[in-house]
């Protein structure tokens, strides 16, 4: 809950200042949508007025025994206009209406999942506290603050069951899903060396809202509704509470923060979209297959100077005219070699045995190695021994003793392994999500 309740919490903040003092959004840029103030990342520009929502109070869905009535639908509108300051508009209430029954569909299977586990059941006095904290971090009284969305039309307790659900069903998944969640030291090496192998390429700071166009109706339901997000926040609504409202991404829990991107690693459109975006600014709606993105270029760099490595190897020289026989029997004794040793005991074997030369090279721009050892030296996992590597003056067994980025700063293993460990987690509660919903007797009026 803590980045739900920041995210409430500086919209509401903005809601407050915004009584005495409106800002001025940045006109629309050709290359883009337009610039974002930094300040617009978390605080909208101007205090909604409370729409009146025409439709009618009877039942609009029944979620197998629950029932959304329209009085549910118009403030779930409410509190999401709220949150991310998203102005109503004739073109734009479809796209809320949709995105507020999508959520309160999913809430009330959540609802009743977490019935089925007594010890997850979030007590008033836990509501409560949450308030208190969300009221707090804007320098507000739990009572201004519930008052303030009064004003808006906002029912206390229509804020309080979704704190309760939201509360419940985090712990529900990190408590179900926090062993498979957890990451294998493999997974993280892996992960740490595709952080080297692309420490030469250009990265990305974003942040992203994707609109997956099964759940707003269809591609160009999916693109109207990107096109109107973007026109609100260029005006001044924040980006991260309308990630965090309407993006299907896993990084909406986020407020859309999806970390640095690699050059090549996403699709033609985005990568596109990314070469052309300058810091700062939002990109226009961009269409890929299954929905339609919306980036916000954060940061750029242009990727670390240096991917370097520290290789050792023991090798038995072998000149250019060596006969197939004579590579043939050095390779065999190095294959037999290979499982034998490791970095720490490689150089001592090599000087014990007759015909065998051992030497430690050192730390290496991987770039300036032999273009023989460059494919072990980008791929091979630290404190691996490598197969017999052939070059003009012999065969070589080469061990990658070590590994790291040169120039821009990489992640630590604990960074990359947390990263990750959230990225399981986040996948398993949609998992999970999805099979409630496979499961679940869902019916529209």
């Amino acid at each position: 809950m803590g980045l739900q309740r920041y995210m409430t919490g500086v919209a509401i903040a903005a809601l407050l200042a915004s009584s005495a003092m409106a800002q001025t959004a940045p006109p629309a840029q050709p290359a883009a949508a337009g610039n974002l103030n930094p300040a617009a990342e978390a605080a909208p520009a101007a205090r909604p007025a409370a729409p009146a929502f025409q439709m009618s109070d009877g039942i609009l869905a029944t979620v197998n025994d629950s029932v959304i009535t329209g009085f549910d639908l118009r403030q779930r509108m409410l509190l999401l206009i709220a949150m991310t300051q998203v102005q109503p508009t004739p073109e734009n209430i479809p796209a809320i209406q949709q995105q507020a029954l999508n959520a309160l569909v999913d809430e009330r299977l959540q609802a009743r999942e977490l019935a089925n586990f007594e010890d997850l059941q979030i007590t008033d006095q836990q509501v409560d506290e949450e308030i208190t904290a969300m009221a707090q971090e804007v320098g507000a009284t739990p009572q201004a603050y519930l008052d303030f969305l009064a004003q808006g039309g906002i029912r206390p307790v229509t804020l309080r069951e979704q704190i309760r659900t939201q509360m419940g069903w985090s712990q529900l998944v990190g408590g179900r899903f926090q062993s498979r969640a957890r990451v294998s030291r493999a997974a993280v090496t892996a992960a740490m060396r595709q952080i080297s192998e692309a420490a030469t390429k250009k990265q990305y700071l974003i942040g992203e809202i994707y609109l997956e166009s099964a759940r707003v109706g269809g591609q160009q339901a999916a693109l109207n509704g990107a096109n109107q997000l973007v026109q609100q926040m260029v005006q001044g609504a924040p980006f991260q509470a309308v990630a965090q409202q309407f993006s299907a991404a896993p990084s909406a829990t986020r407020g859309g923060d999806a970390g640095w991107i690699v050059e090549g690693t996403v699709q033609p459109a985005l990568q596109q979209a990314l070469d052309q975006l300058d810091v700062g600014q939002l990109s226009r709606p961009i269409p890929v297959d299954g929905g339609v993105y919306i980036v916000y270029m954060r940061d750029k760099r242009d990727g670390a100077s240096a991917s370097l490595v520290q290789i050792k190897q023991v090798m038995i020289e072998l000149p250019e005219t060596a006969t197939d026989v004579e590579i043939a029997a050095a390779r065999q004794r190095l294959e037999t070699l290979q499982p034998q040793i490791t970095c720490d005991t490689m150089l001592a074997r090599a000087t014990s045995e007759q015909g065998l030369l051992g030497a430690d090279l050192g730390e290496a721009d991987v770039q300036n190695l032999a273009p023989q050892f460059q494919q072990v030296a980008r791929s091979a996992a630290v404190g691996s021994v490598s197969t017999p590597v052939r070059t003009p003056i012999g065969l070589h067994l080469l061990a990658v003793c070590g590994r790291r980025v040169g120039g821009t700063e990489a992640p630590n293993p604990q960074e990359v392994e947390s990263t990750l460990f959230r990225q399981n987690l986040a996948t398993l509660g949609r998992r999970y999500m999805r099979d409630l919903r496979e499961d679940a007797l869902i019916e529209y009026r």
